[in-house]
């Protein structure tokens, strides 16, 4: 039976990335829903972006907008200065991309891919989004500042009205755990930070979680 699994926020671990992928053995017939932030802090986002543009080949891959994505694009579109990018993990990134200088080392296809990403995921009884939400509102609806930006420690949303259960990133626990509320799961397991990378199978609760160094170990 086909699945749909959703990835946490990867932030350059590439390494953790393809372990979950090699545990998970994909299919045609799967759907991989990555919840953004591919990019920053961790050692090689440029190797994350391009095995997203491989697995898009793949699988259906359902690759969400992240706070860092649009950092990223900001930047390299020039409406924003770098530094505070920079200073949220830009720096790494660039560096994986070989930067001397000149933000044109970044290819046009990476850009593309980024500038493409989505919103949500929502399927009959469960959506995925990168940071938060309005209960109120449908999901085409919902404020682009609290899908990508808002922490759950800021604002820990209620049940959202259509009755979904909502699987979220971007507010990592310290220790690697998963959130698991009735309404909400966050998996966003600070890998970068040297915890773990948690992927979740959306019907089961199957999860799987790898090291930032490679390794798969038990799901909790």
């Amino acid at each position: 039976m086909p699945r749909t699994i959703a990835i946490g926020d990867i932030h350059g671990c590439l390494a953790a990335f393809d372990a979950l992928l090699r545990a998970i053995a994909l299919t045609p017939e799967d759907t991989l829903v990555t919840v953004g932030d591919y990019i920053d802090r961790g050692p090689d986002s440029k190797g994350v972006i391009d095995r997203l543009l491989e697995l898009r080949e793949q699988v259906n891959l359902v690759p969400l907008m992240g706070n860092h994505e649009e950092m990223m694009i900001d930047v390299l579109e020039r409406r924003i200065e770098p530094y505070g990018w920079l200073n949220h993990g830009g720096v790494q990134t660039m560096e994986s991309y070989g930067f001397s200088g000149d933000l044109n080392v970044v290819p046009q296809a990476h850009l593309d891919f980024l500038k493409n990403l989505r919103p949500y995921f929502e399927n009959d009884t469960h959506f995925v989004v990168h940071a938060n939400y309005d209960p109120r509102k449908p999901l085409a609806e919902q404020p682009t500042e609290l899908l990508r930006w808002v922490k759950l420690t800021e604002l820990m949303p209620p049940p959202h009205v259509s009755g979904k259960l909502a699987v979220v990133g971007h507010t990592h626990d310290r220790n690697g755990e998963i959130l698991r509320l009735p309404h909400l799961v966050c998996i966003d397991t600070y890998c970068y930070g040297g915890r773990r990378l948690t992927a979740m199978e959306l019907q089961s609760g199957e999860i799987w979680q790898a090291t930032r160094e490679g390794e798969i170990v038990a799901g909790n």
